[in-house]
């Protein structure tokens, strides 16, 4: 199985004492450059530091800005663990540790796979929202699979292929159904975002 990499960052105990137990660590520990310390954290998928590493105001805002997955380590609850994703409560065991490292992970890659980028918006699958600017819109299911579909394909889909791929031909569903279905999300999407143009048709069908 793949190791995640993890970067380590703290006191040089904390750092030592991770080392030291490498062996039984479930991901691997990711030596890096302190000049390389701003990029690295921003691009790096998971980082684990210890509260030490907080004592300096410039890791805090490396803390704030990065997106990566961010786990403390400390001896006591302290002013910026809402920073964090997770945190674990030193002493611990390595046990405890790999647990937090292997449930992060797995809690980022299902936000990965329920999150989906289309134009300027966020469709976030698991919540069935449609996110721009900090506003959002609730959608159905079927208008979740719509926007799926059309994300995905570059030119134009027609009605019956629409109703061919979501609703699988069901018994009550014709082509009226499909054009029902988008005029709705076409008119949920222009009054709470004022966008006319999101989704659009030509001859050959519907496309983003």
């Amino acid at each position: 199985m793949h190791k995640s990499d993890v970067i380590v960052l703290g006191s040089k105990t904390f750092i030592s004492t991770l080392n030291e137990l490498s062996p039984y660590l479930k991901f691997k520990i990711s030596r890096i450059n302190a000049n390389n310390l701003n990029k690295s954290i921003s691009t790096n998928k998971l980082l684990l530091c210890d509260n030490e590493f907080l004592d300096n105001k410039n890791n805090i805002n490396l803390i704030k800005n990065s997106k990566c997955i961010k786990i403390l380590a400390s001896e006591k609850n302290i002013k910026n663990k809402h920073l964090f994703d997770s945190t674990i409560i030193l002493p611990t065991t390595i046990k405890e540790i790999n647990s937090a490292i292997e449930i992060c992970v797995a809690k980022k890659k299902f936000e990965e796979n329920s999150s989906i980028k289309i134009k300027e918006y966020l469709l976030d699958k698991n919540e069935k929202k449609l996110n721009k600017d900090g506003s959002f819109l609730i959608l159905t299911e079927k208008e979740i699979q719509l926007l799926e579909l059309f994300e995905k394909n570059s030119k134009p889909i027609s009605k019956k292929k629409i109703l061919s791929l979501v609703w699988h031909y069901a018994s009550d569903a014709d082509t009226h159904t499909v054009e029902t279905h988008i005029y709705r999300l076409r008119k949920k999407i222009a009054d709470k975002f004022s966008d006319e143009k999101f989704i659009q048709n030509n001859k050959e069908g519907y496309y983003l």
